[in-house]
Parts: structure tokens; sequence; C-alpha cells
């Protein structure tokens, strides 16, 4: 890869190309004018003319040239100059930052004995000095590695209150596991000092029309907005310990803590994306959103026959409704494995592994699993999540099949943060463990890129 030195040189040379054919053309053109004074002429001829105005224009293409080159060899130049001296700078670090370990691993690696809300409690409780220098050690490697970084998004961390990347990386699998919708819509980082995220949205369009006539009025619609706001929410949760388990305990007990609250966490938010009710705190989630296309299957005696057409119609309404195609199924694992014991006439399962593949099949499975893809259905993938509810409808017995597009909702979340509160019980010897994080939803922003699925003929099922 070259340099920038280098390509500053090559920038330099045809830069002094394009002003020696300047200086050419000028001559050129400069030589046609004096031809015609020459001859006591005030005016050129026509092919004079011509040559005089295509050498006027090469001239102006080459100033033009020579104009930006200048400016590129100018933002090169500065450029090299700042990495010289960001270089510098960095070198100087890496001298006087005796605290930047890069050799040694990490304050709280994995397995390694040292307990990370244990030092929290420690420092805090009893100020003592080695929990408070590991911490501190801990605060730069979230300052500065990118692991850290990328973990923790965008929002303001301490670096004390930022658990370790391992406990992250844990949250991010389990969270996985939990949350499977929640992952499905679009994910981005969570804006800092917000406390509510507004999308300006078209609520009328504009138009167009033939016209009737030559010279007749030519359609004219204003187009107008409205605003789709998601407010930010919080979850929390938290765990009193006695002071004696994080300390003479001879396992790190956070590590137990700390992914329970986490797993439970993740659920929670998944809960919010597919349900959150919008009151008491919760978000506007999926099956209450304005605008959705609702189809309902009524039945006391379901087939899944009978379901089949009202999944294509869910289909088909997005496809009409938000001129885009679906992209997935989700539904409770209860739906899929009633869809899954389902026999035809012949006692042929309706939904077979895909490798085989049968003229009476109206969908396949392609793995055994849950809480991700686990089969097919109308060309769509079916994703299983045991958070969809089972205690909707009249009966409170039903469930709900979700049709959408799904990266036309959006979650925004933070980091999940964590705290350690000493006085709680301090007449006992208490402190409490706190898990925290804020997020903002919404699936109101295109509501006819989803369909879901209600009625009886959800309610609970026999095999």
């Amino acid at each position: 890869m070259s340099t920038t030195n280098e390509m500053l040189s090559r920038l330099a040379a045809k830069q002094e190309e394009a002003r020696k054919s300047r200086d050419t053309f000028a001559e050129k053109r400069a030589a046609i004018v004096q031809l015609a004074d020459d001859e006591a002429r005030t005016e050129l001829n026509d092919d004079e003319q011509r040559e005089f105005d295509a050498l006027t224009e090469q001239i102006k293409a080459l100033d033009e040239e020579v104009t930006k080159r200048g400016e590129r060899i100018a933002e090169l130049d500065a450029e090299e100059k700042r990495a010289m001296s960001a270089g510098a700078a960095f070198k100087k670090a890496q001298i006087v930052s005796a605290a930047r370990v890069t050799s040694e691993s990490r304050t709280y690696e994995k397995g390694n004995g040292r307990s990370y809300l244990a030092d929290l409690a420690l420092a805090q409780v009893k100020g003592d000095p080695e929990a408070r220098a590991r911490l501190d050690r801990h605060a730069i490697e979230v300052a500065t590695e990118p692991e850290y970084r990328d973990l923790n998004r965008t929002d303001t961390t301490g670096g004390y209150f930022v658990p370790p990347a391992w406990m992250m990386s844990d949250y991010v699998a389990l969270a996985r596991a939990g949350r499977p919708t929640a992952n499905l819509v679009t994910n981005q980082p969570l804006p800092a000092g917000t406390d509510s995220i507004n999308i300006p949205k078209v609520s009328t369009g504009t138009a167009t029309a033939i016209q009737t006539a030559d010279n007749a009025s030519v359609q004219e619609t204003d187009l107008a907005d409205a605003t789709v706001s998601a407010g930010v929410k919080t979850i929390a949760g938290q765990q009193d310990v006695a002071i004696q388990v994080l300390e003479q305990s001879p396992v790190n007990f956070d590590q137990i803590v700390f992914a329970d609250l986490i797993a439970d966490y993740a659920t929670k938010l998944n809960v919010q994306v597919i349900n959150g009710s919008n009151g008491s705190g919760q978000v506007k989630g999926i099956l209450g959103a304005t605008g959705i296309n609702a189809i309902t299957y009524t039945d006391t005696t379901p087939t899944v026959a009978e379901l089949y057409p009202k999944i294509a119609d869910a289909v088909q309404q997005i496809h009409t409704g938000r001129y885009l195609p679906p992209t997935v199924i989700v539904m409770h694992p209860r739906r899929w494995g009633w869809m899954l014991a389902a026999l035809d006439s012949s006692s042929r399962p309706l939904v077979v592994p895909a490798a085989q593949g049968p003229q009476n099949a109206l969908g396949g499975f392609e793995t055994v699993g849950s809480q991700q893809v686990v089969g097919s259905i109308q060309g769509l993938p079916v994703v299983t999540d045991p958070s969809i509810p089972t205690t909707l409808g009249s009966s409170t017995n039903e469930d709900r099949i979700i049709v959408m597009r799904a990266s036309d909702s959006i979650l925004w979340e933070s980091a999940v943060k964590t705290r350690v509160l000493p006085d709680v019980g301090s007449g006992t010897l208490t402190v409490r463990l706190q898990v925290y994080g804020y997020l903002a939803f919404t699936a109101e922003r295109f509501p006819t890129g989803i369909s879901v699925i209600s009625g009886s003929g959800l309610a609970t099922q026999s095999f």
C-alpha cells in the first residue's frame, strides 16, 4: 500500500504536468490572436474562432483540475502532519501510561479468581485499597480496549460500573437465547441524554394525475407529516447479598448473580418488544401497535389446514399495504409443535423435514430447536419465541402469530450497567447488587408491515 508521501509525490508530478499543458494551450491561443493582429484584423475567422474556443475550454478544465488537485495536496499534507503528531503522542502515551496493560491478562479475566462485584462492594463498603486498585486498572481497560467500547455502544458509562468483557459476552449469549424477537428487529444504540426518540413520518403523500387536456390544471396534493415517538424506558433488577458471601465464598458469586439477573433482563426486554402495554413505564410492543394488519381465526376445533390460509392472508396484507415483502413468521413453540403434529387424511405430517418435500406438505422444518429459525412456511423462516403470551383472548388461553417485515421496527438499547449499594443493609452486613439499562422501541413507522393472527383458533391446543 502506498504511503501518504508517495501519493503526495505523484500528485505533485501530475500538477506540474497540468501546469505545463495549460501554458502550452495558452501560448497557442495567444498565437491565434497575434496572427489576427499582424494581419490587421479585428475579428477571428471561423476556423480561428473554433480553435480559440476549444483552447479556452481546455485551459478552463486544466485550471479546475489544478485547483482541485491543489486542495487534495493540501489535505494530504495536513493529514500527514496530523498523523506524525498523533504518532508522537501515541508513543509518548505508551511510555508514560504505566497502568495500560498489554502483555498481562485483564484484571477480571474469566476464571482468574477475582470477583468484579466483590471488589465493587469491598471498595465502597470498606474502602479496600487493593480492590480499589483493581477497579482502577479495570477502568483503564474499559477506556482503552476496543472490545469494551464495542460492547458498551455509545452511552456514557463509568469504567467502574462497566462489567468485565467476558460477562458482557455471556450476557450477549444469554440475551440471544432469551430474546429472539428483539434480535429480529433493527437494533440500534440508544442515544445519550434523551428521554424520547421522535421519528418524522410522512402521513399523507403527494399525488400525480392525468392532465385532462393541454393547459388543464395539474394535480397538486400537499404532503403531510407526523411524528412517531418512542419513549425511553428502564429495565432493572437487584439482589441483596451478605457481604460474607462476597468476601468468603470459594466461587465468584458475582458470576451467578449477574448471569441470572442478565438472563431475566433479556427476557423482560423481549417481552416489551412483543407485548409492551405502553403504560406503567412500558414501551408499546408489536401486538399493541396502532395500524397493524389484524387477521382473525375463529374456530373451537381448529386445524392446521384452516390456519394455513390465514397465514397466506397475513403475508398478502403486508404486500398490499407495505408494498414490500415480510421477512419472518414468529410464533410460540406450542403453536409450532401443534403444526408439526398435524397429519393429513393419509396420516402424513403436514410439516416435514425440508429435505423430503412430499407433495402434501404445507411447510418444512429444518431443525429441532427453539428460539431460532426452526423451519419455513410460504417461503418465510419461522422463529419460535416462548415470550409470545398464551393468556390472550376472551378465554385468556390464546397465543398469537406475528408475520412481519422485521427491519421496519426499531429497538434502541443502552449498555447494561451494574451498581453496588452498600448502605441498604448496613445493620446486617448486606449489600445490594443492581443491574439496569434503558430501551426505546417502536413498531409504528410502517405498521402495515406487521400482520398479527388472533382468535379462538389459537387457543390452547391438544395433541
